[in-house]
């Protein structure tokens, strides 16, 4: 079963995408912040992660910055699901190690699709 972390501060969207993604049989771990989740990879093991950008203690980029710099989830997909759509922070994210960006509010359907695409 393909493992998910999903890191937001939004608790709405950490269970609307918990919801979306159990749904379609992946496995979901949630995390707060950025922080959260750096130390929930600690014995996540996952497949995929999904972000948001700006969250307190530690925003999105500081969190893909953590995730690349790690050994063992160096080289898992990371998709960034932010309001944000400036070009100038997808940029930023990707050279940060993004693979991906969705803005919000998200297609379940197309989340989904995007999911399956890069862990297949």
């Amino acid at each position: 079963m393909t493992r998910i972390l999903a890191v937001d501060d939004s608790r709405t969207m950490r269970s609307m995408l918990q919801q979306a993604l159990t749904g379609a049989g992946f496995e979901v771990e949630l995390a707060e912040d950025g922080v959260d989740g750096l130390e929930r990879l600690e014995t996540a093991d996952p497949d995929l992660i999904i972000t948001d950008i700006n969250m307190p203690r530690l925003d999105g980029f500081g969190f893909i910055d953590g995730v690349r710099k790690g050994d063992r989830v160096s080289t898992v997909p990371i998709l960034v699901l932010t309001t944000e759509s400036g070009d100038a922070l997808r940029q930023r994210a990707r050279d940060a190690g993004a693979t991906g960006w969705i803005v919000k509010p998200f297609d379940e359907e197309k989340l989904v699709q995007i999911i399956q695409r890069l862990v297949v």
